[in-house]
């Protein structure tokens, strides 16, 4: 596998949202890329599953193709397009190749991939039933969260307040301007 290059990575604007399960990380990102776009940024986001993804009904021309064996499907349309490529046994590609293949924007948003050095927001709510993050993990730098601000937090990460996303939005602005 090649190695990751934390280095390249962080000289893009990459921000992870990170949280358990439930806490309301798609919510708070797609608020987040909407209001951005409307501001006339350009985003980015990398979803990461876990689980298997179809992206045709097994009927289509491209998922026969697929089955069939094609290493890599395109499909093509005038409103959009998307390239479908079969590891068939190789292992996952690194961040840094999946980047790679992104075009250029003012910042990428990466949701999932927890354990990959990069500057993180941190969704959290108790209610979900889980440890935060923020307690092992160094590279938050953020936190939006429905509850007040911990004692125990370092002053360095940022407490916002999940319940008014125009706070994160905010704090996200004032991250890109600065960068």
């Amino acid at each position: 596998m090649q190695r990751e290059n934390s280095a390249s990575a962080s000289a893009r604007r990459v921000l992870g949202v990170v949280g358990r399960s439930g806490s309301g990380k798609t919510t708070l990102l797609e608020y987040l890329v909407a209001r951005l776009a409307e501001q006339g940024r350009k985003v980015n986001v990398v979803k990461h599953s876990h689980h298997d993804i179809e992206l045709e009904p097994p009927s289509k021309d491209s998922a026969r193709m697929r089955r069939a064996g094609a290493a890599e499907v395109m499909i093509a349309s005038p409103f959009r397009f998307a390239v479908i490529r079969e590891l068939r046994g190789a292992e996952e590609p690194g961040m840094e190749e999946q980047l790679s293949r992104l075009s250029p924007a003012d910042l990428t948003l990466i949701e999932g991939f927890k354990t990959w050095p990069m500057p993180k927001l941190e969704v959290f709510r108790r209610s979900v039933g889980q440890t935060p993050l923020y307690l092992g993990d160094d590279s938050i730098v953020a936190v939006a969260s429905d509850e007040g601000r911990p004692a125990e937090l370092p002053a360095t990460v940022a407490w916002l307040d999940l319940n008014h996303p125009e706070q994160v939005l905010e704090w996200l602005s004032s991250r890109l301007n600065n960068f």
